[in-house]
């Protein structure tokens, strides 16, 4: 089903897809965002290069990284990214020293985690953000320093430094990351398909209140996407009509077990809040396929003379079957990481993300079946390979 080849460089490449769009989609889900590098990676030397890809908040700047890099560096530009964001802003040995020295009882992973985020907390990430002094609660200014707890200027340094604009604007891959207007309260995406995107975008798809400030553009405030959907699947799947391969990507789930102390129902609750909601998008894309086979079936029956008026040629065109099949790749939390899990941005912690979601998408892709068509009849078919067992 799959058909690649090699060039001389030895980099695999892409020779074709049965699908008019192959779309990496990537919600939200700070430092717990290593996992989709880890998948596009896994992509990448399969040979699968994604033409769409949608985002929202760390999912937004995994996009930008990808679309704004050349080929043959996605992957290291990916990791040069990740390295420079959990890199430590700041060394507590004394910490460290004290993780290693705890009883064997303690898990030191977890100890390392809880660093790694209120290191997060007190000092912020270089080439991320950076705390603001004073606090807003105390601050004398209005604006960003009354209104957030971060500093967000050292994101736009890496983007600039990391993200090819031109590459990313120049239609070789369609981007899509989605903000919501902070004025009007609704979900706005920024579509390269609509519009030359910079670091601002992404940025703003990425500023999850109240740690991070609004970013205006064009004389409008934005806030994380994630703040009314987490997940951009929709964008994908309502765009032109078109037979389509989409990986999404996730980093919370749905499922899970009920609490049994207050840290578990703050981790919980971040579940709900931020996964996914693929079951509902999928059941109204598969009503559309059976709109689409009624009227196809409706049009079969008129005469040839009322087929060749362009009203009836029109909704022919819409009628057309579609093909969607979506592979659904959901991060799965690790006993040890804890309600703090999105923004323990260590650097074992990062990479640990990274490798589970480069065994996921292995372990998906190595049952070719993955990748076929669904049934003409059935129309979208959703796989959860990596979820057996």
């Amino acid at each position: 089903m799959l058909n690649v080849m090699r060039d001389q460089s030895n980099s695999v490449q892409t020779k074709s897809l049965p699908y008019d769009v192959v779309a990496l989609v990537l919600q939200g889900g700070g430092a717990l965002g290593a996992y989709q590098a880890g998948v596009y990676e896994g992509l990448h030397e399969a040979g699968i290069r994604p033409n769409w890809l949608a985002g929202i908040s760390i999912g937004a700047l995994n996009a930008a990284i990808i679309a704004g890099s050349p080929e043959n560096e996605r992957v290291e530009r990916l990791r040069e990214f990740w390295e420079t964001i959990c890199a430590y802003s700041i060394e507590w040995t004394a910490g460290e020293r004290l993780a290693n020295e705890l009883p064997f009882a303690f898990d030191i992973k977890s100890i390392r985690n809880m660093l790694a985020a209120t290191r997060a907390l007190v000092h912020g990430q270089p080439g991320f953000f950076k705390p603001r002094f004073p606090p807003p609660v105390w601050s004398p200014f209005s604006g960003d320093a009354a209104t957030s707890f971060y500093d967000t200027a050292p994101l736009h340094q890496t983007l600039e430094r990391l993200v090819d604009f031109d590459r990313l604007n120049s239609g070789e891959i369609r981007v899509s990351v989605g903000a919501v207007n902070v004025r009007t309260g609704n979900l706005t995406y920024f579509d390269t398909a609509e519009c030359r995107m910079g670091p601002k975008h992404f940025m703003a798809s990425g500023a999850l209140p109240p740690g991070f400030p609004a970013v205006e553009i064009e004389g409008e405030h934005y806030w994380d996407g994630g703040v009314v959907s987490n997940t951009p699947l929709s964008r994908v799947l309502s765009g032109t009509p078109s037979d389509t391969l989409t990986f999404q990507v996730d980093l919370w789930s749905a499922k899970g077990r009920v609490p049994y102390d207050m840290m578990e129902v703050s981790s919980r609750q971040k579940d709900i809040q931020y996964s996914s909601r693929t079951r509902t998008v999928t059941d109204q894309v598969l009503q559309m396929q059976k709109m689409r086979q009624a009227l196809q079936r409706a049009l079969d029956k008129l005469p040839e003379s009322a087929r060749q008026d362009p009203e009836i040629q029109a909704i022919a065109e819409m009628a057309q079957h579609r093909s969607h099949n979506i592979v659904h790749l959901i991060y799965q939390t690790k006993p040890h990481e804890g309600h703090s899990r999105d923004y323990e941005f260590g650097l074992s912690a990062m990479r640990a993300h990274w490798q589970s979601g480069l065994d996921d998408i292995r372990r998906t892709l190595a049952d070719r079946r993955t990748l076929d068509p669904p049934p003409p009849g059935l129309g979208i078919v959703t796989h959860d390979i990596h979820r057996r067992g």
